[in-house]
């Protein structure tokens, strides 16, 4: 039989006979990629382990490295996870269990919600299949018998699924152990290969996030393939939870969401309003210094505006229902790029006005379904800082180099310096022009290249009417967070026969780039929340100075430091309340203000002010117009860690 031919990542080319596998191959490569290798890619096809070559192909191998590896390995989890409930609770329904951002979870049909005991039966019946090292292994079957098979076992919404699915479709099925699932795959080698593993939670979930469908229990699970991992996820998660938005959202009297309002409906307090307004001002100046203009559109449209913009086709499960006004029917809006678009075919444009770069911080209404309602993460009403460029086609690389730098050095003015950047293409159902797509792809590649910015490309996972970048930024834990995206849009320019007058006197079609930056403002305080546990910098905290006087005598000195710090413009307190001076600094440490500055009667005479830093303790006296100067020129270059703080870390 004749060898074929493998391309490994490094480029390098070798021969092996036909039916070779990916074990075999990572075998020739090292004994070592073979212990750790779960599956391999075949031209960027995922496919197990034990799945033979049939010709010349393009290979990977697949490790806990690769994100698709850790997928596929949370995914295989999943299935032993299924095993396990079904040997302890045998009347269950099974549903379907994905991989997410990390672990996987699987959703059950179950009479009653798991308790914590139920958990901890079903991870001990984990442990035996795991020991087990049962191979996982896949065959196929026609849809026909496959749908014969799940009716008989009454398993309704394995018969669901397989009902949605185009007649002589093949369908895969993996078993393992004394368990076997509908599943595409692939799979890790063997239940061996887990380690370490831990069922975190449970909860209820409509099936396919539905409320008109039945409410299920959801299981949620890590696995690893060392055990050290999963010691350290469990201190990741410990110090997550002291950094959760919700309850530092609470404790700082940030914001709230109420029942009686509506769940999903933000609404800013005081102190969380205060860091709104340096963000929004902060984002105006730099988009003036970076040539955008800023505009405003309405909160509902007339329902003609979405018909023609295709979004009640498209998207009209995620918008509220039109309401009536005039006889006529009006939508509440869910995005701004309609309003935009109406704004620059108000008139005719000259080539010469081009780029147009339009910014807005809109707010918008979706129906996000209550099971998914997640504090400011996931909500149904806020604002995005959106943005439209209109450019010209030999502006489009110069709008893109411009964008990303934009985008970047916004991103880092927070404090983000790390992020998760990926390239999606052009997906198998799509409109436009393949040239159009080409040229895209290849700007925003080039313009990401040229930046010198790592990236993945993820192969068809562009919207059906442009390629884009989207741009995840990582917190303080190492946690990604979706945040900024770059969209090129094909089909709204031609809905709308969006036109200019070109050089030549003739009509030409403008492109069209929706840009969002911080994505939305709620979900970005929640990560900036989160990123800083709170503990916001200087130039973003609420209250930047506390005085607190220890005696009577030095209040009126305090007053006179406030009022003087209030005229420079900062946000500070007076604690007049005859507490001990310790109690008003625990208040104030609990209160996360970055400067506490502390008046007795020594400073009184001395003029100075005694300088508390959160989280480094005292700094001793200085002199209050000093502290002032430095104050501010912290406040106006946005540091994001205070100066002292860095001191500090270079002495560790």
């Amino acid at each position: 039989m004749a060898d074929i031919q493998v391309k490994l990542p490094d480029g390098s080319a070798r021969a092996f006979p036909a039916g070779t596998t990916g074990l075999d191959i990572a075998k020739s490569i090292s004994s070592r990629l073979a212990k750790e290798a779960l599956a391999y890619k075949i031209n960027g096809q995922p496919v197990d382990l034990s799945r033979p070559l049939e010709g010349d192909a393009e290979i990977q191998i697949l490790t806990w490295s690769d994100r698709e590896g850790k997928e596929i390995f949370w995914h295989s989890s999943a299935h032993i996870m299924a095993q396990a409930v079904l040997e302890v609770f045998p009347e269950t329904k099974l549903a379907i269990g994905p991989p997410i951002e990390e672990g996987f979870y699987y959703d059950f049909d179950v009479e009653k919600p798991f308790s914590p005991e139920d958990l901890e039966k079903i991870e001990k019946k984990m442990a035996e299949i795991v020991a087990e090292k049962a191979e996982f292994n896949r065959r196929t079957c026609p849809l026909n018998e496959a749908l014969e098979k799940y009716k008989k076992q009454n398993d309704i919404y394995k018969v669901e699924l397989l009902e949605e699915l185009p007649e002589g479709e093949e369908i895969s099925i993996y078993q393992h152990s004394r368990f076997e699932d509908l599943c595409r795959g692939p799979h890790i080698p063997s239940t061996g290969r887990i380690k370490a593993f831990k069922l975190t939670s449970s909860s209820g979930a409509y099936w396919r996030g539905s409320e008109e469908n039945k409410m299920l229990q959801r299981i949620y699970g890590v696995t690893y393939p060392k055990k050290k991992l999963l010691t350290d996820y469990l201190e990741r998660m410990a110090e997550a939870e002291k950094r959760d938005h919700r309850k530092l959202g609470k404790q700082l009297e940030l914001y709230m969401i109420s029942e009686e309002t509506g769940p999903g409906l933000v609404m800013w307090l005081p102190k969380g309003a205060v860091i709104r307004n340096e963000i929004e001002d902060f984002w105006r100046k730099r988009h003036f210094e970076g040539g955008y203009e800023q505009v405003f559109s309405p909160h509902i449209a007339n329902l003609e505006l979405w018909n023609r913009s295709g979004h009640t086709d498209f998207y009209s499960e995620d918008m509220y229902s039109p309401i009536e006004v005039d006889k006529g029917k009006y939508q509440i809006k869910p995005m701004n790029c309609p309003f935009h678009i109406t704004m620059f075919n108000s008139r005719r444009r000259s080539y010469r006005e081009l780029p147009m770069r339009w910014a807005e911080l809109g707010t918008v209404y979706r129906y996000e379904r209550a099971g998914v309602l997640h504090g400011l993460m996931r909500v149904r009403g806020f604002t995005q800082d959106d943005a439209h460029i209109f450019c010209r086609p030999d502006q489009m690389q110069d709008e893109l180099v411009r964008l990303i730098d934009f985008c970047i050095g916004m991103l880092k003015s927070f404090g983000f310096d790390d992020f998760d950047i990926y390239l999606s293409t052009r997906p198998e159902k799509a409109i436009g022009e393949m040239a159009d797509w080409e040229a895209a792809q290849n700007g925003l590649r080039k313009a990401l290249e040229f930046h010198k910015l790592e990236y993945e490309v993820d192969e068809g996972g562009g919207a059906f009417y442009g390629p884009k970048i989207d741009i995840k930024i990582k917190d303080a834990i190492g946690r990604s967070w979706q945040c900024s995206t770059l969209q090129f849009d094909f089909t709204q320019p031609e809905r709308f026969d969006l036109t200019y007058i070109d050089n030549d006197g003739e009509r030409k079609r403008p492109l069209m780039i929706h840009r969002a930056l911080l994505g939305s403002l709620e979900r970005f305080f929640g990560t900036l929340i989160e990123h800083y546990a709170g503990d916001f910098p200087l130039w973003l905290a609420p209250v930047q100075v506390r005085l607190l006087p220890v005696t009577d005598r030095a209040v009126e000195y305090g007053r006179e430091v406030e009022e003087k710090f209030r005229a420079a413009g900062l946000r500070v307190e007076l604690d007049e309340r005859s507490e001990k001076v310790g109690h008003k600094i625990r208040e104030a440490e609990l209160a996360k203000v970055p400067i506490m500055l502390i008046i007795g009667d020594r400073e009184v005479e001395s003029g100075q002010v005694s300088v508390r830093r959160r989280s480094l303790g005292d700094l001793g006296a200085l002199d209050a117009d000093k502290l002032l100067e430095d104050l501010r020129l912290e406040i106006e270059t946005r540091r994001n860690t205070p100066p002292v703080a860095k001191k500090e870390e270079e002495k560790v």
